[in-house]
């Protein structure tokens, strides 16, 4: 039998990968060998003469073969190497260099400071009310979820309980909103260079479904609640005329409530409404006579901008949510939400033939999908629809029967 040498040894078991990798000497002159993992290309053991194994990966990277050590053989399992060595493998492949990922794991700031930081550089550019908004759900459900993760070492499955625990914690669409938010500042985090690219965790977490609301006030609903804000308007009290003529508006006009309570006087030109910002950006709203009436009556003062103010306080209003739980209470909506009264604008404009481009236009909308979620139809009218193309269907047949 022929006896083999260990340089023959290691060449077998080497094959394409080389034999000038896995037999180098160290810098003390000793000898390290360097045995590859069945059926693992670039995974393997190195050994040192002084007994030390390490697991180590090997690669081409920026047109140079590297090797990156995983770990001590006696602490990791083979398993956890060749986990580690499969990712180095696939980030080499779609050309991140280990050593640069090494590097920036060194660089990379902790969770708490990134999101600060990205908040610094980015919240100036966003509109007051967005900022508002996810301030509240970052200092609520983001801050500190990941105390002990810096930016690049993020993964999925921490994003995965965090978004379940957030869902059961405070519903569906706060755990959408804070994914959103946090989707978007890693996507910063690689355009920054804190992660490799195409590598944002959260894209592989799905969110939760939408459930669409399909509330609006019927007919008789409407007539219960227009004689409640009729009365309201007529009263003596400020405050009442004050809030019911905001909520008369957000009937007769369709807006949105942030809309209408940052009307300001100098936004009013006829019959229309210059918004200075919406949700989609400057725009107009058109007013019916109706619309117009209820703002003339609004008491005016010098000096004093805005259409809806809080004479008490001195200060524009900022929420109707108190006084519309009350006022619903009253007239049997108990299920209505503020918002539904821009549903029910939508939906009777539907109920009225107007189409869905010119309804979006009304509401506001740049997609026409954005309307369709708005623009429902009650049972009646669905009835006579019905009934109307069943009549034009029958007339056509007995057309071409005769």
């Amino acid at each position: 039998m022929t006896r083999l040498s260990l340089r023959d040894i290691v060449a077998g078991a080497l094959g394409e990968v080389g034999l000038d990798r896995a037999l180098a000497v160290e810098p003390s002159g000793r000898a390290r060998t360097t045995s590859w993992l069945a059926g693992e290309r670039g995974i393997g053991i190195r050994h040192y003469q002084s007994g030390r194994k390490v697991y180590v990966v090997q690669t081409r990277m920026s047109g140079r073969m590297r090797t990156v050590t995983i770990g001590p053989a006696h602490v990791l399992t083979r398993h956890q190497a060749l986990s580690v060595g499969r990712r180095v493998l696939a980030h080499a492949q779609v050309g991140h260099d280990p050593a640069e990922v090494r590097q920036r794991a060194r660089t990379a700031p902790q969770m708490g400071d990134f999101m600060a930081e990205y908040w610094e550089r980015c919240a100036p550019g966003w509109k007051v009310s967005t900022l508002e908004v996810m301030t509240g759900y970052r200092r609520s459900h983001i801050d500190g979820a990941f105390p002990d993760a810096c930016v690049d070492t993020l993964e999925e499955p921490e994003i995965a309980r965090w978004f379940a625990a957030l869902t059961d914690r405070s519903g569906p669409a706060a755990a959408n909103r804070c994914l959103e938010i946090l989707r978007a500042a890693l996507n910063k985090a690689e355009a920054w260079g804190y992660r490799p690219e195409n590598t944002n965790p959260c894209r592989a977490v799905r969110r939760n479904r939408r459930v669409h609301r399909k509330r609006f006030l019927s007919s008789d609903e409407l007539t219960r609640l227009g004689t409640l804000l009729a009365v309201g308007r007529a009263s003596n009290d400020l405050a009442v005329r004050t809030h019911a003529s905001a909520i008369t508006l957000l009937l007769l006009t369709g807006c949105r409530i942030g809309e209408i309570l940052s009307l300001q006087w100098s936004d009013l030109r006829g019959l229309r409404l210059n918004l200075r910002d919406s949700k989609t950006g400057p725009r107009t709203v058109w007013l019916g006579q109706d619309a117009r009436d209820v703002i003339d009556a609004l008491p005016r003062k010098a000096g004093i901008g805005h259409l809806f103010w809080n004479w008490r306080y001195k200060r524009p209003i900022r929420s109707l949510t108190h006084v519309w739980i009350d006022m619903r209470r009253k007239v049997g909506l108990n299920d209505v939400r503020l918002h539904d009264l821009r549903h029910t604008f939508a939906s009777h404009a539907a109920m009225s033939r107007e189409n869905l481009p010119m309804i979006g236009k009304l509401l506001g909308h740049s997609r026409v999908a954005s309307t369709a979620r708005y623009a429902h139809l009650d049972d009646g009218h669905l009835l006579e629809s019905a009934i109307a193309i069943g009549e034009v269907v029958d007339r056509l047949m007995r057309e071409v029967i005769s």
